[in-house]
């Protein structure tokens, strides 16, 4: 009798312990935004993340390990951002990455994370400095950060010009949105403007960005060569339209990524054709996005309302960073135990040891969507490559073939001197974590 009790009892575990293996799932709480001047951005991007997490989980998940998340809504807002971070990072087993898409909420955490061991992605924005991941073990700055941008800006604009010596007296205007954001290729642009010989006029516009008169007549007294849109939500189409307004050429306007969307473009109508910006993903359709179309959407499961957003910028974007985390999470497992939820601490092992290259890329069903990433305890940014794309009058068309790759040097030693001074403040001994 014993013996068949302890049987039943025996079976009863078994059973428990099966079903939670198979409800095994890895947690990312979402800071998403979906209201507010810049709730394209975010329901774009998020979106993307979304129905990404929702293919790996209809194709098995990682290993058998679902996505699990939530959304918290940060409105943008820097205090409200760090209030869902902490009610959201001990959710569901604990937090294993988090991504704020904004300058201000990532400032927000940046000590925070290091503390709770959970790995901070800023995909193309934040602190350019915490490519050092000596300094900055917990954050990584994937694909290009500003710096690099900024590099690369310069690096495009040099040619356009005809020679990076042809830049020698012209005038660039950095029309930059007036927060930490705006500010963060100042430095690069700064250093590249006295070795070029181009005068940098810095022109800052107050939030939310649709109200810029005083600015673009600033511009007009000035004559510039060129006009760098470093903007965001609103501000981008009030940009392009008073351009348009004031005579000048949208060809020799260049966004940051932030203002290179369909969403900036279409509301500016007639006036963006012409308008180009740097991106890090390559305008067009992917077997990843078609692939969600099918097994996403065709299940009903899509984030988005409108399905014509699907690979869009924002969309696509979203959709590169969700690769990034789980291609992390799946190096981690090769590490830690394939089949088991990972913690904060391996996940940042798994985005120190990212390799997705060509090969990786064409496997994933996103070959040339992005850069190819390699990251190391020294470079947790993975790449720096940018592409330049053109707003043809209905969709972006890239115009740079290739990657293009800034003053990568110079980037490496502005991002050498601010993380040593970080450190110092901080009391950091700059070493590698290992794993």
């Amino acid at each position: 009798m014993n013996l068949i009790k302890s049987l039943v009892v025996g079976a009863s575990l078994l059973g428990v312990l099966g079903t939670a293996a198979a409800q095994a799932q890895q947690y990312v709480p979402l800071l998403s935004y979906r209201v507010g001047p810049y709730a394209a951005g975010g329901s774009g991007f998020f979106g993307g993340v979304i129905d990404y997490f929702n293919l790996v989980n209809a194709n098995g998940g990682i290993n058998g390990v679902k996505m699990q998340w939530d959304e918290c809504e940060t409105e943008y807002n820097a205090s409200r951002g760090v209030e869902c971070y902490e009610r959201n990072k001990t959710k569901n087993g604990g937090a294993t990455l988090v991504e704020p898409l904004s300058t201000g909420i990532a400032y927000g955490i940046l000590d925070r994370v290091a503390t709770d061991k959970i790995p901070m992605t800023t995909m193309g924005y934040g602190r350019s400095d915490a490519a050092n991941g000596k300094v900055f073990p917990y954050v990584f700055p994937l694909i290009s950060s500003y710096w690099s941008q900024a590099a690369g800006m310069v690096k495009y604009l040099g040619e356009k010009s005809g020679g990076m010596d042809k830049l020698k007296g012209k005038k660039i205007v950095h029309l930059y949105h007036d927060s930490a954001f705006g500010k963060e290729p100042m430095p690069v642009l700064e250093e590249q403007a006295k070795q070029y010989g181009f005068e940098l006029i810095k022109i800052p516009v107050a939030h939310p960005g649709n109200e810029q008169q005083s600015q673009w007549l600033q511009i007009r007294q000035a004559k510039p060569d060129f006009v760098i849109l470093w903007g965001w939500g609103v501000m981008n189409a009030v940009a392009i339209k008073t351009a348009q307004r004031n005579g000048f050429p949208r060809e020799n306007m260049l966004g940051v990524w932030w203002a290179g969307s369909e969403e900036d473009a279409i509301p500016a109508g007639d006036a963006a054709k012409g308008y180009s910006s740097m991106t890090f993903n390559t305008p067009g359709n992917y077997p990843v996005l078609d692939d969600i179309r099918k097994k996403v959407y065709g299940a009903g499961k899509g984030n988005l309302d409108d399905k014509t957003r699907i690979g869009s910028v924002y969309h696509m974007r979203g959709v590169t960073a969700a690769i990034l985390w789980v291609e992390a999470i799946r190096n981690a497992q090769q590490k830690y135990g394939k089949g088991k939820v990972m913690t904060g601490e391996q996940v940042r092992w798994g985005f120190e040891n990212l390799n997705v290259d060509p090969a990786r890329q064409k496997a994933l069903g996103a070959a040339n969507m992005f850069p190819p990433v390699k990251t190391s305890c020294d470079n947790h940014e993975g790449s720096g490559a940018v592409k330049v794309q053109q707003w043809n009058g209905t969709k972006w068309q890239a115009i740079t073939k290739d990657w293009v790759l800034g003053d990568s040097a110079l980037v490496r030693k502005l991002v050498d001197d601010s993380s040593a001074k970080y450190a110092a403040e901080k009391k950091i001994t700059p070493a590698c974590m290992g794993g």
